[in-house]
């Protein structure tokens, strides 16, 4: 049961600093999804070095790591939106759009895993 509480507070967390992002006054002319783009990128980054650091450092408090991997982290990321704005893109004709997104969504957050463990290792 603590482990659901854990995961409920960083979801918390998580979910409130995805909305702030989402506050940032940018809106490309191109209807380009950058806050969501942003978050899903920082979002594996962040994953990326919170597991590299676990994997080194066996001290750290599973539970704690549980809290940010998938509460804050899982709250924070927003493949689902992702996933909406695409097809929404696509819908409203705007094809080379919504594949470059998609395309730079994927390669940057691959990108951003291998960053992460570059810092960590």
């Amino acid at each position: 049961m603590l482990e659901c509480l854990l995961v409920g507070i960083g979801g918390f967390i998580g979910s409130v600093l995805r909305y702030l992002v989402g506050l940032l006054p940018m809106k490309p002319d191109n209807q380009f999804p950058v806050k969501t783009l942003f978050i899903n990128i920082f979002g594996a980054f962040i994953i990326s070095i919170i597991v590299a650091m676990a994997a080194k450092n066996k001290s750290l408090n599973p539970n704690f790591i549980l809290m940010l991997k998938v509460g804050v982290c899982g709250g924070f990321t927003t493949f689902s939106t992702f996933a909406f704005e695409t097809a929404e893109l696509i819908q409203n004709g705007n094809v080379v759009v919504a594949v470059s997104y998609a395309v730079s969504s994927v390669v940057l957050g691959v990108l951003a895993i291998y960053f992460a463990q570059m810092i960590i290792n």
